[in-house]
């Protein structure tokens, strides 16, 4: 049985994967300091002997005893709230927890896929974006944090791999959507279901002209298992071009959940990009993936999830204390 190790593991996109492995037949070792993670994610996994769970913050000296097949590294702060708050762990986990697992990845002679972001594009000038856009990043912005984090990975990725010979790949992620996302996490599709669902209205940053494009989790793992699969090592933009604007989205959401919220506008955020599309060619060359779930489908599976939630989840804010974090 092969050896995978999952960073971040208790968050969004690392469950999804751990699931993924482990009905692939693989053993799967998660490993998160639940920062921003949630163990509820994964918790249907620790009575599976295949499964275990290191509750670690990669920026520290990572240490898996035994063989290592693959790594898979998703730790990291991934929506604004979060990175804003913790902006300085946010850089960590992109330089020292990368540096760590690619020497981990160099020891044990395991494959290592790194998550990289749409972010690295910053407020793109090329639309869509394609991976040989250099990108448009304010590095002092407030989201520059999670933007350099991210591009320092993917350097430090490459780096690896000229220079010591470690299999690398690269993903990256545009706006992913489904079950398991934090309710007020601030990213924009369980913000406006929890408004929704809330009977709160609508909050739209900016004129609502902003566009992004959303891909439904599922198709997005299939993405990423297939580029960690394949013998190509430079980065790879894994989402659904389907692109459609804030304000159009929060329509389709106030139709779906049949609400009758208003929609309201607020201030732009700072350096917030006003268009985000993959050009995902490289992916159907290179992969032979594209996403098969739209929106519609994807959002009623989203929905159905969120509203399983209990009214005390429904409305608890997001106030964790990241004050030993530094």
């Amino acid at each position: 049985m092969k050896k995978v190790l999952i960073t971040g593991a208790a968050g969004f996109l690392g469950s999804h994967l751990c699931d993924r492995f482990i009905h692939d037949g693989y053993h799967v070792i998660g490993m998160d300091n639940l920062i921003t993670g949630d163990l509820k994610n994964i918790e249907h996994l620790f009575k599976l002997p295949q499964f275990e769970f290191y509750n670690h913050d990669v920026t520290k000296f990572v240490h898996v005893p035994g063989e290592l097949d693959y790594i898979l590294h998703f730790a990291s702060p991934a929506s604004p709230i979060d990175y804003l708050k913790i902006p300085i762990q946010t850089l960590k986990v992109g330089s020292l927890g990368t540096h760590n697992l690619l020497g981990l990845a160099k020891e044990k002679k395991a494959r290592i896929i790194i998550a990289s972001t749409s972010e690295v594009y910053g407020d793109p000038l090329v639309h869509p974006q394609t991976e040989d856009y250099y990108g448009n990043v304010n590095t002092i912005g407030p989201r520059g944090v999670y933007d350099e984090a991210k591009r320092f990975q993917e350097s430090i990725t490459m780096a690896y791999n000229s220079y010591h010979n470690v299999e690398t790949r690269i993903v990256r992620i545009f706006n992913t959507y489904g079950p398991r996302m934090r309710l007020n996490d601030g990213r924009v599709v369980p913000a406006f279901i929890g408004q929704a669902l809330r009977g709160e209205d609508l909050t739209v940053f900016g004129d609502g002209s902003q566009t992004r494009s959303f891909c439904y989790v599922d198709d997005l793992v299939e993405g990423i298992y297939r580029l960690l699969f394949s013998d190509y090592v430079y980065p790879v933009n894994i989402g659904n071009p389907s692109e459609i604007t804030i304000a159009e989205f929060a329509e389709e959401i106030i139709k779906l959940t049949g609400t009758d919220q208003k929609v309201i506008y607020k201030p732009l955020p700072v350096n917030d990009p006003l268009q985000r599309q993959p050009d995902i060619t490289k992916a159907k060359e290179v992969l032979d993936w594209k996403p098969i779930i739209g929106r519609a489908e994807g959002m009623k599976r989203t929905l159905e999830y969120f509203k399983s939630l209990s009214e005390e989840e429904l409305y608890k804010s997001e106030h964790k204390d990241f004050s030993s974090y530094s």
